[in-house]
């Protein structure tokens, strides 16, 4: 009997799953109603680091006054597009945390349909339910989803771009594309990337003997001269999103005087990590985060191990094996997660994790199909992997991390609702001592946590050297609220292995990464000259209040505002 071979076509394959379409429409329903639920709790929580810094404050300039460019925060030149869809729902519904995590939730269906609709034309239905699964549950997605932040929308036009440029619909490719360079600058990088593939299709077969040629071209959609040329004719649409960020750039410096945002921002994101040591660490940072962060290291582990296993036969009777995702697709996937982990790693002062998400989904999908394909009970393997996922919203790993990156920042916001509004209510005229971000929750009582504005004295951060520097000029402010600025282990993980390794670590991080250690509240009270009155703490995260001496708290009472 002669075999049949199998489809491998870069708009899907057609005997996998065939018959189990589904409607967008119903994908995202089904998506929204999910979501909405397991989020539930968390939708009227206020606003949390970033959202509190920047984002809300830049929404809100937009809807009050109608400028694009935030005047109640530092312009940090980001697109306008995720400001304007929530200053858009509160202008419909109005202003408050529960409108702002709903609207949210709409993007984060809206990228999980993104997914779905991307693995089932490269893959099929089962992959991509899987696949979307997985990304839904996924700790740092997951924890995203209702956060009013712009890296989850731009990922999820991303899919789209690509999900389109995959089909060939050229006026799709060029609109999804502009739009994720519109909600983040930096979405700007994946349809450069796909154009770079393509245009080294053209370089790298030349001067090579036909069987190289051919080996080497196999990698790229089509390989015949006619498709060469439609190649070519497809890289536009790739290149047109470069126009409305341009013109948004030359918009900003237009209104600021500024193109990629104010000097600190642009010497934190770029001109301070142009260090090729700080480059190599940063590079296997972001290694990490695509491949192992969060328990996704049991996908990957999980696809390199089938890997070992032969492909299964999708129909026994044909004796036709289930398909692979095409080699082409799988090269595009490749090269945008490659050009992120790389740039990422070169520009960004701050390794956050989300600034991964476009890249994240991609290995997903394609270890969800390498799964299927060789892996007869996939589903069982698909569901540990989901478990770890959910276990890791509650799990704090044993190094440091963003609380923003699981349901840490939840614990880092009850901490803050709790310390400031005891704060408020014994203390409502002190000047109170703190850092970013409770110096701004303090102040701007739309943010959630307080219901009038307190007077606020700001250092930079709970170090030794920052407290040392208050203690000086102990006059200026009567309270303190002192909190923990970022995660920090009980037992780090390297210390376990060899505290000289920790320490190491630890030195590399505050040379290159702004790394410091906050002063335990009873240190920092100690050399304030005060006493502790309030404190809690939550999973390795804490905030306290500190007052100094009685008699300048009552003379803050009394004094006139």
């Amino acid at each position: 009997m002669l075999k049949k071979p199998p489809p491998v076509a870069i708009r899907g394959n057609p005997l996998s799953g065939a018959g189990l379409r589904c409607h967008p429409a119903v994908v995202f329903a089904g998506v929204l109603i999910a979501i909405f639920l397991l989020h539930l709790p968390l939708l009227e929580l206020p606003y949390f680091w970033d959202e509190a810094g920047y984002y809300v404050p830049a929404a809100r300039d937009l809807l009050l006054s109608g400028s694009l460019i935030p005047h109640t925060t530092v312009s940090n030149a980001h697109p306008p597009l995720v400001m304007a869809w929530l200053a858009l729902w509160w202008k419909c519904v109005g202003y408050a945390p529960l409108v702002t995590r709903s609207a949210m939730l709409m993007v984060a269906a809206f990228t999980l349909l993104g997914v779905f609709r991307l693995a089932q034309r490269v893959a099929n239905t089962q992959v991509a339910i899987a696949s979307t699964l997985c990304t839904a549950l996924y700790p740092v997605f997951f924890a995203q989803s209702s956060l009013a932040q712009v890296d989850l929308a731009a990922a999820g036009l991303i899919f789209w771009g690509l999900c389109a440029y995959l089909e060939e619909r050229s006026v799709a490719t060029a609109i999804w594309f502009s739009l994720a360079a519109l909600a983040k600058e930096t979405a700007i990088l994946a349809p450069l990337a796909v154009v770079g593939w393509e245009a080294l299709r053209f370089v790298v077969p030349q001067g090579l003997v036909a069987p190289k040629a051919s080996s080497l071209r196999s990698l790229w959609q089509s390989s015949d001269a006619e498709s060469d040329g439609r190649s070519s004719r497809r890289i536009f649409p790739l290149l047109f999103p470069l126009v409305p960020l341009i013109l948004w750039y030359a918009y900003h410096y237009a209104r600021t005087g500024y193109v990629f945002g104010n000097p600190e921002f642009f010497r934190y994101n770029v001109a301070a990590t142009l260090n090729p040591w700080r480059f190599l660490l940063a590079l296997l940072l972001r290694l990490w985060q695509v491949f192992g962060y969060m328990h996704l290291w049991l996908l990957t582990l999980g696809m390199l191990l089938a890997m070992l296993l032969p492909p299964l036969k999708e129909d026994e009777d044909l004796d036709v094996e289930r398909p692979r995702i095409a080699i082409p697709v799988q090269m595009i996937f490749l090269v945008v997660a490659a050009t992120y982990i790389v740039t990422m790693a070169l520009i960004g002062g701050a390794e956050l994790a989300r600034y991964m998400l476009p890249a994240v989904p991609l290995v997903i999908i394609v270890a969800v199909s390498t799964l299927r394909r060789r892996l007869r009970y996939w589903p069982a393997a698909v569901a540990v992997v989901a478990i770890a996922f959910v276990a890791a919203w509650f799990w704090n790993p044993p190094y440091g991390f963003a609380p923003e990156d699981n349901l840490a920042y939840r614990d880092y916001i009850v901490l803050h609702q709790d310390a400031e509004r005891f704060l408020e209510a014994r203390y409502p005229m002190a000047h109170v001592l703190t850092a970013w971000p409770a110096s701004d929750e303090l102040a701007r009582p739309w943010l959630g946590y307080v219901t009038r504005p307190v007077q606020v004295v700001r250092i930079e951060d709970f170090s030794l050297e920052e407290v040392l520097s208050a203690a000086d000029f102990r006059s200026h402010f009567e309270v303190a609220l002192v909190f923990s600025t970022k995660y920090e282990p009980a037992h780090p993980l390297l210390d376990r292995w060899d505290a000289s390794l920790g320490k190491a670590w630890t030195d590399l991080k505050r040379r290159f990464f702004g790394y410091h250690r906050d002063l335990p509240p009873a240190a920092a009270a100690q050399i304030l000259g005060g006493r502790i009155v309030f404190s809690e703490e939550r999973r390795g995260q804490w905030a306290a209040v500190i007052e100094m001496e009685q008699s300048q708290v009552q003379d803050a009472a009394v004094r006139p505002q």
